[in-house]
């Protein structure tokens, strides 16, 4: 077997190591480290990441990746498993999506060594992580009190991204082209593949998303090839190709008629939105057909608003994909 080495620490096979790699210190002089979990099975096998907490608000992402942990999920048979619970500390720790700065790491990459802090957590996760893994899982949630039902986003038009969402089973597949500076699409220019999970809210536990996050990741390192057991999926993959947002006309109160994951008909009636003074009520009717893939949570709302999002009902099954 090859040797792995991370950030200045070689993993030998068999062998389990937290590695932290020092991002910056606070105006405090405490240190902020990222710590990464790496666990190496006894055969060769591809490199898996997991990545979570990219945005520090984001915790359904860092709860599937330490439940993994905490059940020994992160141990292959073979290859290899880097789990990285929380990329952005400095958030994490401020309840923030972004850094101090107010810089999105995702927005940042592939980052510089003496740039902003959103540029130098980007530097040192594209240098010291990302060129020695093979596939990734980059997992988000739902910000700004909106929430994401389960899904995959992944671009569709390569064939391995289709493998890899294929495997995953989420209960929705999104194709979602790249977005400029994110770590998806720089990790791309170095030959890696990262899907990306989206589920639940952020700064709110969602079990059923941390649940569908846990099964997919390990359906994934079955079909790698890394375990030997997996959960099978117990709903159908919808892949979703467009979507849209539903946005509210007038500001006001806005109360829902739907749940995430419904399926809603063009021109139904799936909400209201009324003013604190009873002086107008106004129903939200969808102009297409198509699943709730995101939904918002937040009753006070301004014109503009995202209020749903609405997968397209041009959905086929994953394994029919290009059909």
């Amino acid at each position: 077997m090859k040797e792995l080495k991370i950030a200045g620490t070689t993993i030998l096979p068999g062998e389990f190591k937290e590695i932290d790699i020092n991002i910056a210190r606070l105006p405090s002089h405490t240190i902020i480290d990222t710590p990464i979990y790496v666990s190496r099975g006894f055969e060769d096998g591809p490199v898996l990441g997991l990545i979570a907490g990219m945005h520090g608000d984001e915790i359904n992402g860092m709860e599937i990746v330490r439940r993994i942990l905490d059940g020994g999920l992160h141990q292959p048979k073979r290859g290899t498993v880097i789990c990285m619970p929380i990329i952005n500390m400095y958030g994490f720790l401020n309840y923030s999506r972004d850094v101090p700065d107010g810089k999105d790491i995702n927005r940042s990459f592939p980052g510089t060594r003496n740039g902003s802090l959103a540029s130098r957590v980007a530097y040192h996760l594209m240098h010291d992580v990302i060129p020695f893994i093979d596939y990734g899982i980059d997992f988000h949630t739902g910000g700004a009190m909106r929430a994401n039902y389960p899904q995959v986003r992944a671009l569709l038009t390569d064939e391995k991204n289709i493998e890899l969402a294929e495997a995953f089973h989420a209960p929705f597949t999104l194709n979602s082209p790249f977005r400029p500076n994110s770590l998806r699409k720089e990790a791309s220019r170095k030959g890696k593949y990262i899907i990306v999970y989206e589920g639940g809210e952020s700064l709110r536990f969602d079990q059923n998303a941390i649940k569908e996050g846990i099964a997919g990741t390990l359906r994934l390192m079955k079909h790698l090839n890394m375990i030997d057991e997996a959960p099978l999926p117990d709903v159908e993959n919808k892949v979703i190709w467009s979507s849209t947002w539903i946005r509210a006309k007038n500001a006001g109160l806005f109360q829902t008629n739907v749940y995430c994951g419904q399926l809603v008909q063009k021109d139904e009636w799936v909400g209201t939105i009324t003013d604190p003074f009873g002086e107008f009520k106004e129903k939200v009717i969808t102009p297409v057909t198509g699943y709730v893939v995101g939904l918002n949570n937040i009753p006070v709302i301004n014109a503009g608003d995202a209020l749903m999002h609405i997968g397209m009902d041009n959905v086929c099954k994953l394994d029919n994909f290009g059909d």
